[in-house]
């Protein structure tokens, strides 16, 4: 299976963004899907996550600013981030678990990444 990121960039703070997530080899509809950001010298922290049943589960410090919306039919996962800040800065992965997961946020009940794209608010 493979996920392929696109649609990162840099951009002022206040700016918009849109990731998106291919994924191929298996259908998103199996799979819990997650967006997942790393800054240099950070752990990688969860970003946005999305569950077999539809269920969303956005970190505290996106919420109200970052929108995560399933494409099924085109098996892309996508990620709408508005009212950037610098501390959005970040290599942002996709992720993908199949079946439940019980901790849509944590990193380790993924097991298929992307290669990530950089995003840089300035």
């Amino acid at each position: 299976v493979q996920l392929v990121e696109s649609g990162g960039g840099s951009v002022q703070a206040g700016g918009s963004l849109r990731l998106s997530c291919v994924a191929s080899g298996y259908t998103t509809v199996s799979y819990c899907m997650g967006w997942f950001r790393q800054a240099p010298g950070k752990n990688r922290e969860g970003v946005v996550g999305v569950d077999t049943y539809g269920r969303i589960e956005y970190a505290n410090s996106v919420k109200g600013r970052f929108t995560v919306a399933e494409d099924s039919p085109e098996n892309t996962l996508r990620l709408l981030m508005n009212d950037l800040k610098p501390e959005d800065t970040a290599m942002y992965y996709c992720a993908a678990a199949r079946g439940r997961v019980p901790g849509l946020l944590v990193a380790d009940e993924y097991t298929n990444w992307g290669q990530g794209t950089q995003v840089t608010v300035s």
